[in-house]
């Protein structure tokens, strides 16, 4: 057994050995930068150009829309959205397709009534009528599609 790990095995090499090998490699090696730097003509990081600020500048009512902090609005929205495709009233945005799952939607509107019972007290007026409303039109929604015939 011991003679078949000795053939596993690498030699063990003396530290002038070790040393020689490692002068071999480092001669050998060769990095290459791809980054695209190398062009005399591409401009260097400290020449770069500054960046040009889209906007259409300060306007108040822009503020008013863009909250300068997250808010619980995003997280309503995105499970109303959710609620809104499994109904069927809006395509799938991965498949493209309308699909009706009532399982789903059920269960999105009920998070939502649970984060209402869950954040009361904590949100702020924006929030909480953003909420209710999102709620009274996805309750209409659902129970217009459970009438509505199937095709």
């Amino acid at each position: 057994m011991v003679r078949s790990l000795r053939v596993l095995l690498p030699p063990i090499l003396t530290s002038a050995e070790q040393t020689e090998s490692m002068a071999t490699e480092e001669e050998s090696f060769k990095v290459t930068d791809r980054r695209g730097r190398s062009d005399p003509a591409a401009p260097s990081p400290e020449q770069a150009p500054e960046p040009v600020d889209l906007g259409s500048g300060p306007d108040e009512a822009d503020e008013a829309e863009a909250p300068s902090e997250p808010d619980l609005r995003g997280l309503f929205m995105m499970l109303a959205s959710s609620a809104v495709i499994s109904m069927g009233e809006a395509a799938d945005p991965v498949t493209g397709e309308r699909r009706q799952d009532m399982d789903q939607a059920r269960e999105a509107i009920d998070l939502l009534l649970l984060l209402r019972a869950r954040t009361e007290g904590n949100r702020t007026e924006l929030e909480s009528q953003f909420l209710e409303e999102l709620l009274y039109d996805l309750q209409l929604r659902f129970v217009r599609a459970t009438k509505k015939p199937r095709a």
